[in-house]
């Protein structure tokens, strides 16, 4: 790893991170192809909170080990209009993940669902389910990720960009090599 690197544990998590907002936001979808009451149905949402949870311990994680570990320095070639780019960029990012983790478990609670871990760890809802509130919360669950989607697919083009045109490490830090 040169200093200019992210460490091991910062590429997995961001990589961990990417592939589980993926996999929720196709597991959410997947259920539209099943009729209310189909087991496939049942799975999907089953496993959307599963995976959401687990993607909520790895953005505590994400967040404990940018605190702990930093971030390497920017090239000496990335201009101040784009290092604050960058720097606006993950604060939406982080702020994202974190409303929709944190409202994704809301809904789950106000449907009056329990929240459970692939079934090994099951937590009661704490409060009485609301309808109308919950729908509520969906609607702001779904614009988040819909947002992360397309601030993430921004992200990545400049990434690419960086790595392509303007030829800098500021993709080959996440990489991990």
């Amino acid at each position: 790893m040169t200093p200019s690197s992210y460490r091991p544990i910062q590429v997995f998590l961001h990589w961990a991170i990417f592939l589980l907002v993926l996999a929720c936001y196709g597991l959410t979808y997947n259920g539209l192809f099943f009729a209310k009451g189909d087991p496939g149905r049942v799975w999907a949402w089953w496993g959307h909170i599963s995976l959401g949870l687990l993607l909520t311990a790895f953005i505590a994680s994400r967040i404990v080990a940018r605190f702990a570990l930093g971030a390497p320095p920017l090239s000496q070639d990335v201009t101040a209009l784009e290092a604050i780019a960058a720097k606006g960029t993950h604060i939406v990012l982080y702020i994202l993940m974190i409303a929709i983790v944190g409202l994704g478990i809301a809904l789950t609670w106000l449907r009056g669902d329990a929240l459970t871990f692939f079934g090994l760890i099951t937590i009661p809802a704490p409060v009485g389910a609301d309808r109308n509130l919950a729908q509520l919360v969906k609607d702001v669950h779904e614009l988040c990720a819909d947002a992360i989607l397309i601030v993430a697919g921004l992200h990545a083009a400049a990434a690419l960009w960086h790595h392509y045109v303007r030829r800098d490490d500021v993709l080959t830090r996440m990489l991990g090599r």
